[in-house]
């Protein structure tokens, strides 16, 4: 009689939960144009359409129709009247927003992480650090998608040590919609002549390897702040340009 009745209890559960399987196609396409985003493979302004995405990622249009509009609601992208989406342009009030917004976010995850980064941790940033030198040093091969994989890998792999679950997330939201503006900011650092922008980085592994939480902080926002406030400049600059 338990058994029965157990049985009969695991079928009504089954009723109501819908099958864990394998990753679906949605998940992919979301995953792929997530990873597109944050990486800055597509433009500020640059227009998307469903048709132009599918024939991209091999797939039909309902699952990148589906992943464009997760993407929508995370503010990734934006919705145009003819059915095409675009990538958020470039605006001086949008620089600011999200820079404000990383600069307390992501701040407060690294002075987190300062006090519970172990010798492991540490050695996998220097990790990190070593190949972003590396790939520095062959000034021959510019190769912005490595630059961009490298920083991404440097500053996740301290914040996943911040010990909270609700930053993570919205930390990744952030970069979602930074990415387009960081990789401009890229080709512009690179186009003025700076080089050696891992200097930033090793003031932050000095500062988590001594667990100073406020230096951290201080090397996270002076990192973070140069992408925004170069490109905030050249926003300005053109502006001044237009007006005379």
């Amino acid at each position: 009689m338990q058994k029965a009745a157990i049985e009969k209890n695991n079928e009504a559960i089954a009723a109501q939960l819908a099958p864990v399987g394998r990753e679906t196609v949605q998940d992919r396409v979301y995953s792929e144009l997530r990873r597109a985003l944050i990486g800055g493979l597509f433009e500020p302004s640059q227009v998307l359409t469903i048709r132009g995405l599918a024939d991209a990622l091999v797939t039909s249009t309902m699952p990148v129709r589906e992943a464009l509009g997760r993407l929508i609601t995370e503010k990734a992208l934006e919705a145009l009247p003819n059915r095409s989406v675009r990538v958020p342009p470039i605006t001086l009030e949008r620089l600011d927003d999200l820079l404000r917004a990383r600069i307390l976010i992501e701040g407060e995850a690294i002075a987190l992480a300062a006090a519970r980064m172990g010798s492991r941790q540490i050695a996998t940033i220097e990790t990190i650090l070593g190949e972003w030198d590396e790939m520095r040093a062959l000034k021959h091969k510019k190769d912005v998608d490595r630059e961009v994989t490298l920083n991404q890998s440097f500053h996740f792999e301290i914040y996943r040590c911040c010990g909270s679950a609700v930053l993570i997330p919205m930390i990744e939201s952030l970069w979602l919609q930074s990415g387009p503006c960081i990789r401009v900011a890229i080709y512009a650092f690179s186009e003025a002549g700076e080089v050696d922008t891992a200097q930033y980085h090793r003031r932050i592994v000095t500062a988590l390897a001594t667990q100073d939480a406020q230096a951290a902080r201080e090397s996270l926002v002076a990192d973070i702040s140069r992408p925004f406030t170069f490109l905030r400049s050249k926003l300005q600059s053109a502006a001044s340009k237009d007006q005379t």
